[in-house]
């Protein structure tokens, strides 16, 4: 990227405004930095300022790349100021600490939106700069950027990843009919914006009886909005035992308790886990509680009777005062049909 001529850092303003730069690189970044946290970082020299976000893993973070452009542009970061959405590493790992590469270069000041939650970095990163003498600012934009990173933050807070539940229906609520046929309820736009949704995720998973009735392949296909950039594969997860000749092969295949399995595929590296069925599957994780995002494509038609297969199967709520209370955080049309992003009460909208 190429630089631009700075402004003076340090105010309020310019605090938010450079930063408001960092968050729209990171957004760059979000297709291809998992299981790596999506950062942007801006560098503000005396004379221009350098914007980068984190390359695939094995590859520079956003800090230490925009240090890099501004050395390849032959300005000197001795004195600058550095914007980063999260905390500087301070460990070894694919890569060498990024706050060994800010302390060589000189920056002066470095501004961080959130601390990161990685007990490898939990603010060691932050007090290693301070101990040093580097001017260390933290919480701005930091809303802004925990939304960005929600998949990120929970987890690692909390060793599971983000899961978001897909769900495709009539306008009464049906996902097939009685006799199990349902391609296609929604149309091409909306399916489209299912490939994103993969492309965004580390893995994708259905329960054996979808893989069984439906045969899907679970991959990011063209024509695709993401295919800007070189598809991402999810890792293609059954609950249960998928036939050997399935479309969805290879697959893992795990069975358990819910929660257990969450917590394995985080271990393997899963930060967001998009769910795509079947109705037993959304009904066991939606009643434990296990769901951050429920995506629902809503097309314009109805099976105008009660024997059209729903979207949840299992016990639901019994009572009115039972009913599971969520908020909407947006609509979309799409094509025909609407996109209906819902969120737990109090949660956010959906990076």
């Amino acid at each position: 990227m190429q630089p631009t001529i700075a402004g003076t850092p340090g105010t309020a303003h310019d605090d938010q405004e450079h930063m408001a730069r960092a968050i729209a690189a990171a957004q760059s970044a979000r297709l291809r930095a998992s299981p790596n946290p999506w950062v942007g970082a801006v560098l503000v020299t005396g004379t221009a300022t350098y914007q980068a976000a984190t390359a695939p893993p094995g590859g520079p973070h956003a800090e230490v790349a925009a240090l890099a452009l501004a050395a390849e542009a032959g300005d000197s970061a001795a004195g600058s100021t550095l914007y980063t959405t999260l905390e500087p590493c301070v460990q070894f790992g694919r890569t060498p600490p990024c706050v060994d590469a800010i302390l060589a270069a000189g920056v002066a000041r470095v501004v961080v939106a959130l601390v990161d939650p990685d007990p490898a970095v939990a603010a060691r990163g932050v007090a290693a700069l301070r101990a040093r003498g580097v001017e260390v600012s933290v919480g701005t934009q930091a809303e802004a950027v925990e939304r960005q990173l929600a998949p990120y933050l929970k987890h690692r807070r909390t060793g599971r990843p983000w899961v978001v539940l897909k769900l495709a229906a009539t306008m009464d609520g049906r996902t097939a009919a009685p006799d199990g046929s349902s391609r296609w309820i929604t149309g091409e736009a909306a399916r489209r914006d299912v490939h994103e949704l993969r492309a965004a995720s580390d893995a994708v998973l259905v329960g054996a009886g979808t893989v069984r009735a439906d045969d899907p392949e679970l991959t990011v296909r063209p024509p695709a909005a993401c295919a800007t950039v070189v598809p991402r594969q999810p890792l293609r997860v059954v609950l249960g035992h998928a036939p050997q000749g399935a479309r969805v092969q290879p697959a893992l295949e795990l069975s358990g308790e819910l929660a257990d399995v969450l917590s394995d595929l985080a271990r393997r590296g899963v930060v967001q886990l998009l769910v795509e069925g079947g109705a037993k599957v959304a009904h066991d994780l939606h009643a434990a509680g296990l769901v951050d995002r429920y995506v629902l494509y809503l097309a314009p038609k109805l099976f105008g009777g009660d024997d059209g297969r729903p979207l949840f199967h299992g016990p639901g709520a019994g009572t009115i005062g039972d009913v599971w209370r969520g908020r909407i955080v947006s609509v979309e049309q799409l094509g025909e049909d609407l996109r209906v992003e819902l969120a737990p009460a109090g949660e956010g909208r959906m990076p």
